[in-house]
């Protein structure tokens, strides 16, 4: 993964992100990637969110996820999530996301995951918008 294009956020793993074995309940590393994806359409690519979905109807639903647990996170920890886009199409793009320890490195979850630009509408796929190509282009021009 290029670190340079990665889109970084730190995130303290709470007890609600927990099972009773005082780890991450797997399904919640999805909750917190899903919010990352939000804070990187709207921070890292000068975007709105919410204004892609409410007001363009244009949704980012994930297609295919490939997801590789490493090792565990308990509450109180905290870790970086990050994101970067490995491929770019006409209509989806690939990602690369994963869970990390700031300070050594370790890696705690890894995924590949799949986005779809989509009408609200139809629930059909569309192009992915042209201001949202420019910008990740802007953050990773080796996909150009």
């Amino acid at each position: 993964m290029a670190e340079d294009s990665e889109f970084c956020r730190p995130r303290l793993i709470r007890f609600s992100d927990c099972d009773p074995a005082g780890i991450v309940f797997y399904p919640q590393y999805f909750v917190m990637l899903n919010g990352l994806v939000e804070d990187w359409v709207n921070e890292g690519l000068g975007l709105s969110y919410h204004g892609l979905v409410a007001q363009r109807r244009i949704g980012l639903p994930t297609v295919k996820l490939e997801v590789d647990f490493r090792a565990v996170s308990r509450m109180g920890d905290q870790v970086m999530l990050g994101l970067a886009v490995e491929r770019l199409g006409s209509r989806s793009m690939t990602l690369q996301v994963r869970c990390f320890e700031p300070v050594g490195g370790e890696v705690r979850m890894q995924m590949q995951q799949v986005l779809v630009t989509t009408s609200l509408e139809t629930h059909r796929a569309v192009a992915i918008p042209d201001d949202m190509r420019a910008a990740i282009l802007r953050n990773a021009p080796a996909l150009g």
